[in-house]
């Protein structure tokens, strides 16, 4: 029998239906109490499991192949960790016409986030770029931000992101970092464990996600804190997040082109440089800001469903590119010389 499969024209994403059915669930039945307890510890727990999963998944090798390719790489890093934040922090100018003020945090937490890797590496796939580059790229985004995003957190959201402080620094650390190394140190014994049952463990991946995204949202029921979003807030939301990406995608594309790269290389920094991952950023969120990350992660969630239906056309696009179609095509075989079976000039 043939497996089931999303129709391949819906343009949703069906994993974040299931996230937006997690939030529908928390909405009628937030976990309280008791529950909210149990919830809390289980999050705790699928967090530091997932990241010791990323730790125990990402090959060193790769990643010190692709230095390399230094250029590209820092390209990238600066995309996501350098002009990303600063058009989260231009984006202060939009409270309180477009924004509210914790809207505009979550906003500048999504631009803190790292970069995705696995829809970054199929959307230059479908392009025809350079999906080396790109697996490298995402590689080295995701484990820079296990620190560098707690950092920037630090610096610019201070103490109204959420109570973020130094006892949310520790628990970084202790959630995050410590599960993630301790997945690169094992994954000599465990690396094939984890390579054969890949179909499982991403289920585990993220059915955590889910788990997190509940916790965090029945948090923010409890707390009351979706009063604080009207229909016209979202509106705008989604107005200057289309602003960003927009914004993000031309200058990837152009800059890179301004730095001598290659189409190849230009569609892995576009593609790379332009996105924020949702795995990486819930689980930080959660940490970060305790009952706000509810509210917190909203922009990112938005985000990450926007980037995926404007990335996915502009893939396709970018296939059906002459030059790309002629990379593609095969060689014409070369004429002999007659007679002599040399090849002709």
């Amino acid at each position: 029998m043939k497996r089931l499969r999303w129709p391949s024209w819906m343009p949703i994403d069906p994993y974040v239906l299931l996230l937006l059915g997690t939030v529908g669930l928390a909405a009628l039945l937030p976990a309280r109490g008791t529950g909210a307890d149990v919830a809390s510890g289980a999050s705790t727990g699928a967090i530091a499991f997932l990241f010791f999963l990323y730790g125990a998944r990402l090959s060193t090798r790769e990643a010190m192949d692709g230095v390399r390719h230094w250029r590209l790489h820092v390209t990238v890093l600066a995309c996501t960790f350098v002009v990303f934040p600063l058009l989260g922090l231009a984006s202060r100018g939009l409270v309180p016409v477009f924004l509210t003020d914790p809207l505009q945090q979550g906003l500048l937490f999504l631009t803190l986030v790292p970069s995705t890797i696995q829809s970054s590496i199929a959307f230059t796939s479908i392009a025809r770029g350079n999906v080396p580059a790109a697996i490298c790229a995402g590689s080295f985004s995701s484990l820079a931000g296990i620190v560098v995003t707690p950092l920037l957190a630090a610096a610019l959201l201070g103490g109204g992101g959420g109570g973020f402080s130094a006892d949310s620094l520790v628990k970084i650390v202790l959630q995050l970092l410590v599960p993630f190394v301790a997945g690169q140190l094992l994954r000599r014994w465990i690396g094939g464990f984890v390579a054969r049952h890949k179909k499982v463990l991403g289920l585990v991946d993220r059915g955590s996600i889910l788990l997190v995204v509940y916790t965090a949202f029945s948090e923010g029921m409890v707390q009351g804190i979706w009063h604080q979003v009207s229909p016209v807030r979202l509106a705008g939301l989604l107005g200057v997040e289309a602003v960003l990406l927009a914004v993000m995608l031309v200058l990837t594309w152009y800059g890179a082109k301004g730095l001598g790269f290659g189409r190849e290389d230009r569609i892995a920094i576009q593609f790379a440089g332009s996105k924020k991952s949702l795995a990486a950023g819930l689980p930080m969120a959660s940490v970060l800001f305790g009952a706000q990350a509810s509210l917190a992660v909203l922009p990112l969630m938005l985000f990450h469903q926007m980037q995926l239906m404007v990335c996915a056309v502009i893939a396709k696009r970018r296939s059906r590119d002459p030059e790309a179609v002629a990379s593609q095509e095969p060689a014409a075989p070369a004429r002999t010389a007659v007679g002599t079976g040399s090849r002709s000039a």
